[in-house]
Order: C-alpha cells, then sequence, then structure tokens
C-alpha cells in the first residue's frame, strides 16, 4: 500500500469507526445523538489542524463543515472527564497506528535498517489534574505539582513514529514503553551521550570519567575512538569516543551549562564543568560501520526530535489552551497530540522522501489545507481524501524546502556531505 493510501486509511478508521466504538466504551456517548464519538473528534482535529486557537466557535464550524450543526454552548458542554477519557482512548488507538515512508536518500541512514532518536517532553497541567498526572516539583517558578511526561521515538530512515506515550511528569524515562528495548538487544545498535558520574573499566583498571580523559586526551584536537567497558556495576561494552575540543569552544560550553542550571536555581558542579573540554560519546557499532567523525555527525541528529517537541509545541501548541476548567484542558491536550499524529502522517505522505524538508514549513502547508481535507473525509469517499492528500503532496513537494547553507551547514546537508552527496 503507497503512502497516500496508508495516510487516508489510518485517518479513516481512527476517526470514524474506532472513534464511534470508544464513544460508547468509554461512556461519552450513552444514547443516540447529534453528536457522536467521531464528530466530536473530527472537529477537534479538523478544527485544531487548520488553527491550534481556535475557539468554540470555530469547532462548531469545523462540525458544521463536516455536517453536523451544534451550538457553542453545547458543544463547550461537552469538554467533560468522560470525553477526556474518550480523547485519551482515542490517543492511544492512533498511536498503534504503523504509518512510514520509503526510506529517505540519505546514504548513512541507509547503512542500517532505521536510524532512530528518542526523548521526552512535558506538559505542566494545572494543579487539579495532580491525581492523574503527578507532577515533579522542584524549584521552577511554574506550578508543578501536575504534569504530564510523553515518551517519543522517530525513526529518521522513514518518519515512523513511535509514541507519545504518556506517564506522570515526576515518572522516571526508564518506565516508559520506550525503553523496553535493552541497550544490548542482538541486532540493534545505539548510540548516546555519556554522562559525567558515568565509570568506566579500562586495561583491567576502574576509571572516573574525567580522570580517563584527562589521562589519555590531553590536547586541544585530540581524539580516543577506544574499546571499553561503560558502567562499574553492570559492564557494557562499548566504544568510547572523544575529541578535545577548543579553549574557546569550552568557555561556551561551560557558560551556558551555567546559563541553564541558574534558570533552574541550580550549580553545576566543578566535574561537569571540567568535562565540558570535551565532546564525548558512546556506541556499539562497529569500528568498520561508523567513523568516529561520522558518528559525531550521526549524533547531530538528536537534534530533529527536539525540534518536533518545538514544532508539536510552537505551531501544534499542545501545551497550550483557551480554558481554566481542568476537562476541558485535559481534553485539548489529549485531543491536540492526537492531531499532531495525523498531521505527522501527512507530512510523511507529503514531504518526507526529501532530505532538504522543512517540516515548520510544511506545517503551515496543511493548515492552509485542512479544511479542504475535512470536507473530503465528510464525503466519506476515500478516493476525495485522497485527492486531497495529493494536492498538499504537490504543494509540499515545492515549497518546503531548507536552502543550503555555506556557513552553518544544516542537518542534512552534513549527513550528505558524508558520502559526497551534497
Amino acid at each position: 500500500m503507497d503512502i497516500l493510501s496508508q495516510v487516508a486509511k489510518g485517518m479513516q478508521v481512527i476517526l470514524t469507526k474506532t472513534a464511534d466504538i470508544l464513544g460508547r466504551e468509554t461512556g461519552f456517548i450513552k444514547r443516540q445523538r447529534k453528536l457522536n464519538g467521531s464528530g466530536f473528534v473530527q472537529a477537534l482535529v479538523f478544527g485544531w489542524l487548520s488553527n491550534p486557537d481556535s475557539t468554540v466557535e470555530e469547532l462548531c464550524q469545523s462540525l458544521a463543515a463536516l455536517g453536523t450543526d451544534i451550538s457553542a454552548p453545547g458543544l463547550s458542554k461537552r469538554f467533560t472527564q468522560k470525553a477526556s477519557e474518550f480523547l485519551r482512548k482515542v490517543l492511544e488507538s492512533a498511536v498503534e497506528v504503523v504509518i512510514a515512508n520509503n526510506p529517505v536518500a540519505i546514504p548513512i541512514l541507509q547503512r542500517f535498517n532505521g536510524v532512530s532518536i528518542q526523548d521526552s517532553s512535558v506538559i505542566t497541567s494545572p494543579v487539579e489534574l495532580a491525581d492523574i498526572w503527578v507532577g515533579c516539583g522542584g524549584s521552577s517558578p511554574e506550578n508543578t505539582s501536575s504534569s504530564l511526561k510523553f515518551q517519543l521515538r522517530l525513526n529518521l530512515n522513514t518518519g515512523k513514529l513511535i509514541g507519545p506515550y504518556l506517564q506522570s511528569g515526576r515518572d522516571n524515562d526508564r518506565n516508559s514503553q520506550l525503553s523496553k528495548i535493552q541497550m544490548n538487544s542482538d541486532g540493534i545498535y545505539w548510540l548516546t551521550r555519556i554522562k559525567a558520574n558515568c565509570g568506566l573499566h579500562y586495561e583491567d583498571k576502574d576509571w572516573d570519567l574525567l580522570k580517563f580523559l584527562e589521562t589519555h586526551c590531553k590536547n586541544e584536537g585530540e581524539e580516543l575512538d577506544i574499546q571499553i567497558e561503560l558502567g562499574l556495576k553492570e559492564r557494557v561494552p562499548c566504544r568510547l569516543m572523544a575529541k578535545r575540543v577548543s579553549d574557546k569552544q569550552a568557555m561556551v560550553r561551560r557558560c551556558k551549562l551555567i546559563s541553564e542550571a541558574k534558570a533552574k536555581g541550580e550549580k553545576v558542579s566543578e566535574k561537569v564543568l571540567r568535562l565540558a573540554s570535551w565532546a564525548i560519546l558512546g556506541c556499539n557499532v562497529p569500528y568498520e560501520l561508523l567513523s568516529i567523525d561520522e558518528s559525531f555527525v550521526l549524533m547531530g541528529t538528536r537534534w530533529q526530535i527536539e525540534l518536533l517537541f518545538k514544532l508539536w509545541k510552537s505551531h501544534g501548541k499542545i501545551d497550550e489552551w483557551r480554558s481554566e476548567k481542568p476537562w476541558r484542558i485535559l481534553c485539548e491536550v489529549y485531543g491536540k497530540l492526537l492531531v499532531m499524529i495525523i498531521q505527522h502522517w501527512v507530512l510523511l505522505a507529503g514531504c518526507w522522501a526529501y532530505p532538504d524538508r522543512s517540516l515548520f514549513k510544511a506545517v503551515k502547508t496543511i493548515q492552509r489545507h485542512a479544511m479542504a481535507l475535512a470536507c473530503a473525509f465528510a464525503s466519506g469517499c476515500i478516493f476525495r481524501l485522497r485527492e486531497v492528500l495529493e494536492t498538499i503532496q504537490r504543494c509540499l513537494s515545492v515549497g518546503c524546502r531548507i536552502n543550503k547553507r555555506k556557513k552553518d551547514p544544516s542537518t542534512y546537508q552534513l549527513l550528505l556531505a558524508i558520502d559526497g552527496s551534497s
């Protein structure tokens, strides 16, 4: 099945049949009404896809485009605890739908069956929701007694999204569903930054990371790429890769660490400040498959998931809402996360094939076509829905590219330069 058909089918299944079934199962829909489960979800998805700041009146207009008339007060009354439970179930169902495009044409990524990056992000929620999503406290000036953390994994080859999986802000990332795959699982390579407090074992001797680097990688520009065992209790065989940066770079990194810690009311340890003199990575990828220079370039793709979080928050506004009512807020959070999944599917169909794609430009294009998608969806004709997706695909093919930069090359330029493709 081609990518357009995957997206059209995925949207139809989640936003119609699945939504109606879950509407009844969760008790959100108790009897036949003008507004059913699928109608409610579709109004939110297409309304917030078009404009994340949509008012209730504007959401009603989305409903009207889908063929259902309801007043703004009538829709407002639907944002209840049952509605939040319903939207969470729909979100969880959407997460289970697997949609992926053909691998993007970047040779270093194609050396592997898939290159995935994973991280979490937090949404601070009202204190009234602390019984559902427990916050982590801390010294932040914002309320942190309630927060929702979501875990996400992105396959850079195919664009496949795993997650978002939800957990309380207090919960450790290791307890998430994405952490079930161990670092040394068969057939899985990993590449990560090494934390300051990590110990290592080398040549029958236990070492502190800082002491090891000060002993074996002393001079500016010097590199280290050796086989060690990471950790002192549970030793993990891996490559330790380190580069001694310039004094100027180290000073910039220290200033950033101090500034970030100060904003949180914390202090940076002397050890962390001294380790700023090195760029440090660990991995279990064989030497012949990934050189040290390639490893640091590939690690730069880690920023892509941060950009995705930024896209979801700045454009999708998943951490903003137009109400002070807790259940309405929870409905917005779940609903907008669902919108981000649908939006990502459309991005996959429209522009994932291009290494120089700009997701921020692409999202603006999708927002302009959201109501056309809604009308096509309302027709019940999958071919019409596919036609609108094809239109978006054509628009994205010519209008969502990142300009090449000579002074500060973008991530895709650095990746393509490895194999001389740029």
